[in-house]
């Protein structure tokens, strides 16, 4: 059950949980760049305390620059870039890192004040203490993610382990921008929203997430580096070879034309559905902020289709394919408002 907290007292505890949503927000664009860049592999030890202290000798650097080059990544694709190079994959991680650490004391420290001072209602605080534990797996979790790429056959993380380091990424997001969402909603008197508003609504926020989750395993498998045409593939509607592996179902998470084509059509379905519920509400009796989050949310999907479709025809180059990634995140957030909006002012039935 959902609740909410309309009172101005609890103004800062939405301002700070927000703030720390636009971290984790920050901390997915991070991400997507190391990924696009190939940084992630750059350090390859986990050092949750002393790790937080970047090399500052010499002697450091190249400790950490031979344990690099012990790695498939280094001896295939990076071979010969000296340290120079390795420096400049290095940093990008120790950011993305050291941001995921920034983020914990970001919640952690306020969250133990606005306890202390009793500023935190009871039905909230297994939520954020809830967070709190999500945001340490996230950690491990990442971790284990990296730790694939050092295998002897690879030369990037594990598809799989990327896909739920994101999704786990997009839920502490998602879970924050709610409790934000909890913590400003007003006293707004509930209406009746008809059956087919709601399932417009949510078959518009399942076809979002599962585009976006899609879109993880494109990410994974550098399937945006091939099929660089729209909407054709390769000159056919679906590609060749779309179901070359058995079980069909591994098509969909480890074959790059099948991966590739399920997160155009996701996001086609994704699209069309955002366009017709924003139809559907202006043209039926619907409550005016059920409206408006539709047409920010349609106008989103719309830019980030766009967005998608100009990276995939440039061969995604690093600052659009981050760029890509990152409105995937201000998608979710108008998903989340809408959810939340119809959520909030519908009667019970």
């Amino acid at each position: 059950m959902t609740h909410t907290f309309s009172d101005t007292r609890y103004r800062p505890l939405s301002c700070w949980l927000g703030l720390v949503a636009g971290m984790v927000l920050l901390m997915v664009a991070l991400g997507g760049a190391t990924r696009l860049t190939g940084s992630g592999l750059s350090i390859m030890e986990w050092a949750p305390f002393t790790g937080a202290l970047p090399p500052v000798s010499d002697a450091e650097w190249q400790r950490l620059y031979d344990l690099y080059r012990t790695i498939p990544q280094y001896a295939l694709i990076n071979e010969g870039f000296g340290i120079a190079g390795f420096k400049q994959i290095f940093w990008l991680e120790w950011t993305h890192r050291f941001w995921g650490r920034l983020i914990g004391f970001a919640f952690l420290l306020p969250c133990i004040w606005f306890w202390a001072k009793g500023m935190i209602p009871r039905p909230l605080l297994p939520r954020l203490v809830l967070l709190f534990i999500l945001g340490g797996l996230q950690g491990a979790v990442g971790w284990f993610m990296v730790a694939s790429g050092f295998e002897a056959d690879r030369t990037s993380v594990s598809p799989y382990r990327l896909v739920v380091h994101l999704a786990l990424a997009f839920i502490l997001y998602a879970a924050l921008v709610w409790a934000v969402l909890d913590l400003r909603a007003d006293n707004t008197r509930r209406v009746a929203v008809t059956r087919t508003q709601k399932r417009l609504v949510w078959g518009t926020a399942i076809a979002a997430i599962l585009t976006m989750l899609a879109g993880g395993f494109v990410a994974g498998l550098h399937a945006g580096l091939t099929y660089n045409t729209f909407p054709l593939m390769d000159g056919a509607l679906i590609p060749e070879g779309y179901a070359r592996l058995t079980p069909f179902l591994l098509n969909w998470t480890e074959n790059i034309p099948a991966v590739q084509w399920n997160h155009r059509a996701l996001a086609t379905l994704t699209l069309f559905l955002g366009i017709v519920t924003l139809l559907h509400l202006h043209t039926s009796p619907a409550p005016t902020a059920l409206r408006r989050a539709a047409r920010w949310l349609a106008a989103l999907i719309a830019a980030q289709y766009v967005v998608g479709i100009t990276t995939l025809i440039l061969v995604v180059p690093v600052a659009l394919g981050t760029f890509h990634q990152t409105m995937a995140v201000l998608v979710l957030t108008a998903v989340l408002v809408l959810l939340h909006t119809l959520h909030h002012i519908s009667a019970k039935s």
